[in-house]
């Protein structure tokens, strides 16, 4: 199987991802948009506490965690629905880093308490998830569930009045306000770059 998918919408597939991680070398790894190095200032602003329990959602074989955890961020609990990557990381990064914990979940049916941790990170993921064919003004009902169901449990597995979920993705306001316009939650859009834009939304409990 090519590393690209024949067509997008095999990028919101188990099967795609699972195929994909099964052929490349344990020690590949993929950013989707920017990388940490990139991103870190803004992190660090919006996550001051290093002690904070952050989650990782749809990791993927992406550098992210390991670059935040060497940067100080040790309570990182790591989650994705294929179980063959989840198996990779523990083994790529247990000795190295004993704290961070990796997870087979779907992030629409996290299996955490309520209230549970401080911070969500998506770089990506929910993107993934919309990758279905259909008009992107009027998505197919099941993208509109899927995030729908992802934001919910976010929310709900976010400390309240305190916890932050953080999402970083090309998709315009347009078509991600919709997702994450929720009663009870304050949400900030923030444009990066300059020839390419992204949009860093950060959704407050």
């Amino acid at each position: 199987m090519d590393i690209l998918p024949e067509s997008n919408d095999q990028y919101g597939t188990k099967q795609y991802w699972n195929q994909r991680y099964a052929q490349e070398d344990d020690d590949a790894s993929f950013d989707w948009f920017k990388s940490y190095s990139e991103i870190a200032d803004i992190l660090r602003s919006l996550i001051p506490d290093k002690r904070s329990r952050i989650l990782m959602l749809g990791c993927g074989n992406s550098k992210l965690s390991e670059d935040m955890y060497d940067d100080g961020y040790h309570n990182i609990v790591n989650t994705d629905y294929s179980s063959i990557i989840i198996e990779k990381m523990k083994q790529r990064h247990g000795d190295a880093r004993p704290q961070m914990e990796w997870h087979e979940m779907d992030v629409r049916d996290l299996k955490f308490d309520d209230s549970s941790f401080d911070v969500a990170i998506d770089k990506g993921t929910m993107d993934a998830m919309m990758t279905a064919k259909g008009d992107i003004w009027n998505p197919p009902q099941q993208v509109v569930d899927d995030c729908t169901r992802e934001v919910r449990e976010v929310i709900r597995t976010l400390r309240k009045e305190m916890g932050v979920f953080i999402y970083l993705t090309f998709g315009q306001p347009h078509f991600r306000k919709r997702y994450l316009t929720v009663p009870g939650t304050k949400l900030e859009i923030r444009e990066l770059g300059e020839a390419f834009h992204y949009y860093l939304y950060i959704l407050r409990t």
